[in-house]
């Protein structure tokens, strides 16, 4: 760069607590005078307002390499223990949950390196960032889904905590709900505050890229005119809902679900979806407060506001779900299933097998119909009860792979209760 461009580099302190409007007006001027200056330039905020001409480690190739490495091995990891799961397919309404849930992995990690390499170019990773927004709603449907499946169904739930009042706890929230006792209205309530976040969550993704195409919305960007703080608000009650949803559904079947190692993954889960939406939250305000240096331009591409705080997001998720990827193979192991493959002597899995699998594992369709019964007006004077069979923990603590008998596939059977206690 040039002497003209150096001195706009070091720049001055920029006043008032406009600060991006008045820089990138500065440098504006500036950078339509001197296309061939700026052309590779990436210029930053310091934490005292002084524009800089200097390097971002996120979009150098050592952080690209490095993050691709945690990438393609979390990659490796999850597909090999998603394809292992398709060759034991034996219990395919435990096993499509899981297979579900795991899908995370790829789709939280090749989504984030993607918007890791695309950090320039024009905030691509809002799009992104969309898919993986979606999904991770999608998941915490399927966790609890899978808990529920492992009980046997609502009415086996019910029949074992119907009745019971509900202990008072801080820890779990049930503080406020001292003096009342689980009824099939709390399993409705568990239920729809997953699925409103499965609404609420890709919503907020539409109007994200909405806002994004008018300009009305960057990360990080709190003030009132922007989108950024009225999503953030509603995200955040959605998904704090959904979070205490599932802390009381496990304080309330915690020991019906001891026999399934229930905690490895309930923290795998809530610590990939839950932590990482704070942990951004977190860069966000660094950045916001001047922690975190803000980019005006970024290999001469000009980017808008929360761009460096989501791509340390998105560099830490990488390396994260490395992490997750072999937490997630100890919690949904495929051992039990391959041995229960084993018992009804079906060892080798063709293809068509594994693709029907995957094909059943991707239809949203139940999720479209316990929506639909969850939220139906009629819902109390019925609830669906699973003809699964019910297995039985092995003595080490596992559940068990049963004996050999078949099992109804998707045949679900509703049985009528009274309808006096809601939550």
């Amino acid at each position: 760069m040039n002497s003209t461009g150096m001195e706009m580099a070091a720049g001055t302190p920029a006043p008032g607590p406009s600060s991006d409007q008045d820089l990138r007006s500065q440098l504006q001027s500036s950078v339509l005078s001197n296309r061939t200056i700026f052309s590779n330039a990436t210029l930053l905020v310091s934490g005292n307002s002084t524009i800089i001409e200097d390097h971002l480690f996120l979009n150098t190739a050592p952080a690209q390499a490095l993050s691709g490495i945690f990438v393609w091995s979390a990659l490796l990891i999850t597909c090999h223990q998603i394809y292992m799961h398709l060759r034991s397919y034996s219990m395919p309404n435990e096993q499509r949950y899981i297979i579900r849930i795991l899908f995370i992995v790829p789709i939280y990690a090749s989504d984030s390196w993607l918007s890791l390499l695309f950090i320039s170019n024009d905030q691509y990773y809002v799009y992104f960032d969309s898919v993986r927004d979606c999904y991770e709603a999608f998941v915490i449907y399927n966790f609890l889904s899978l808990s529920f499946e492992y009980l046997g169904g609502e009415s086996a739930i019910m029949s074992e905590i119907r009745g019971k009042p509900i202990q008072s706890s801080c820890m779990y929230g049930t503080c406020c709900l001292a003096g009342m006792s689980y009824s099939i209205g709390f399993l409705r309530f568990c239920k729809q505050a997953t699925l409103q976040f499965c609404v609420i969550k890709p919503l907020m993704a539409i109007i994200t890229i909405l806002l994004q195409a008018f300009g009305k919305y960057h990360d990080g960007d709190f003030s009132v005119d922007g989108g950024y703080l009225y999503i953030t608000i509603i995200y955040n009650f959605s998904v704090s809902m959904a979070l205490y949803a599932l802390f009381l559904f496990y304080f309330a079947t915690s020991d019906l679900l001891r026999p399934y190692e229930p905690v490895l993954k309930f923290l795998t889960i809530k610590s990939v979806i839950f932590l990482s939406f704070w942990q951004g939250m977190l860069l966000a305000i660094l950045e916001r407060c001047g922690v975190l240096p803000k980019a005006l331009y970024i290999d001469g591409h000009e980017v808008g506001a929360g761009t460096v705080a989501a791509g340390w997001q998105n560099f830490i998720i990488c390396i994260e779900m490395f992490f997750a990827a072999i937490a997630l193979r100890y919690a949904f192991t495929y051992t039990v299933y391959q041995e229960k493959k084993n018992e009804v002597q079906e060892n080798v899995a063709q293809m068509q097998s594994i693709s029907s699998g995957l094909k059943e594992t991707i239809s949203p369709h139940d999720m479209v119909q316990d929506a639909i019964h969850n939220f139906s007006p009629a819902y109390q004077q019925y609830t669906q009860q699973s003809t699964q069979e019910v297995v039985q923990p092995s003595q080490n603590g596992k559940a068990g792979s049963g004996t050999g008998q078949k099992r109804p596939k998707k045949n679900d059977k509703l049985m009528l209760i009274t309808s006096d206690d809601e939550f």
